[in-house]
């Protein structure tokens, strides 16, 4: 029988990949007859780089926060086959500076769609949440000699402990599903990525690969091709172990398991990432550069660390100059969605070991690996595409 998917957040750096997958008839053709892709902000089909397919439903302009749940229920019920839905995939954010506010945001957010749908299709069959290493503690940093993290990081590690648990909406969101899900009908999941690598087509509030596209771009017109482009980061960060996320691969192994998980493991949590094994920037970062025809070379020994968002903007006016004589999209660099201590924090505050235990979600019947080449080759190659980096 064909399904009916519906993607919360289809612009953002995963929601663009699930639809880019289902588009692409993952895992095989024949499951899925139409792909909802809704997003607050504007979106074109012609500037996502999905394929023109008559399945496509880019419902863009709700905003998940105005209204009441009754206004939010009554404009999802407008959406053309909306009864239909059997599998939602939720991938929405708002990101904000002010925590307290994004935690609020993301909570709500979630939980009047999930209550939205529920309501407007009788056909439901499974929901994904995706989250995140902050499950794990990751984001704390400096903190983290307050909490437990074994390695490598389990499924069945428990929650952090207080105050850090209350302070992190992933909790209030699985404890609203967990809640919510009792006695429905459909089934549901969470999946937990480390750092997600992945395209999108404007400028996500989070999305490392295209600062690091633009940033080694821009490093090979100022210095040349076959030019020595350092680590811009620290030699913590070089060194530590982490599992990548491609959000084509994240988003695969989401939906084999919203297709086989079973209804007695309802609620269960996967780690989710490319490959089996973890592996460090000092493993990737000669792929990556390679794309570029750029050398390779560790952070440097003596001085301050390369910054990413410092030499972009140092040189603001090549890159503007680029953005003329290549015919490249302008705003993404300076865009105000963009968080500019967010490549710092990948880069060089993320300086200790935080591998993932991958053997559940590849226990799961799921088999499919990416290396690091297909994985930044394939966003950079649509970077390019997208007229965002020169070809």
């Amino acid at each position: 029988m064909s399904k009916s998917a519906l993607v919360f957040g289809a612009s953002g750096v995963s929601g663009w990949a699930f639809v880019n997958e289902l588009l692409h008839d993952y895992p095989r053709p024949g499951i899925w007859k139409r792909i909802n892709a809704l997003t607050n902000r504007p979106l074109s089909q012609t500037s996502t780089l999905w394929p023109a397919d008559s399945r496509l439903n880019l419902v863009t302009g709700i905003d998940l926060l105005s209204g009441s749940q009754e206004v939010l229920t009554s404009s999802m019920s407008k959406i053309e086959g909306i009864d239909e839905v059997t599998h939602v995939y939720y991938l929405a954010y708002k990101a904000s500076l002010d925590l307290e506010k994004e935690y609020k945001d993301a909570e709500a957010m979630f939980r009047r769609s999930i209550i939205a749908i529920d309501h407007v299709s009788s056909a439901l069959e499974f929901v994904v949440l995706q989250t995140g290493s902050k499950t794990y503690g990751c984001h704390l940093l400096s903190q983290r000699s307050s909490i437990n993290m074994p390695l490598p990081l389990s499924e069945s590690h428990p929650r952090l402990p207080s105050p850090h648990a209350e302070q992190l909406f992933y909790h209030a969101q699985l404890d609203f599903l967990s809640s919510y899900a009792k006695g429905k009908s459909w089934n549901w999941c969470e999946t937990r990525p480390d750092i997600i690598v992945g395209f999108v087509p404007n400028r996500g509030f989070y999305s490392l690969a295209t600062s690091l596209g633009i940033f080694l771009a821009l490093w090979k017109k100022v210095n040349g091709e076959e030019a020595r482009c350092p680590f811009p980061g620290s030699e913590g960060g070089w060194k530590a172990l982490w599992n990548q996320g491609s959000s084509g691969m994240l988003a695969r192994q989401a939906i084999h398991l919203s297709l086989t998980l079973p209804r007695e493991r309802r609620g269960e949590a996967f780690n989710v990432a490319d490959e089996k094994a973890p592996g460090s920037w000092e493993m990737k970062w000669s792929d990556i550069c390679s794309h570029f025809k750029l050398q390779s070379a560790p952070p440097p020994k003596e001085g301050t660390a390369i910054e990413v968002r410092r030499y972009i903007e140092d040189h603001m006016d090549t890159w503007k100059e680029m953005e003329r004589e290549y015919g490249l999209k302008s705003g993404i660099v300076d865009s105000i969605f963009c968080s500019k201590r967010f490549e710092f924090a990948c880069l060089s505050l993320f300086d200790f070991d935080r591998q993932f235990d991958m053997r559940k979600v590849y226990g799961s019947g799921f088999e499919e690996e990416k290396t690091t080449k297909a994985a930044w080759g394939g966003v950079f190659d649509r970077m390019e595409r997208a007229y965002i980096i020169p070809s």
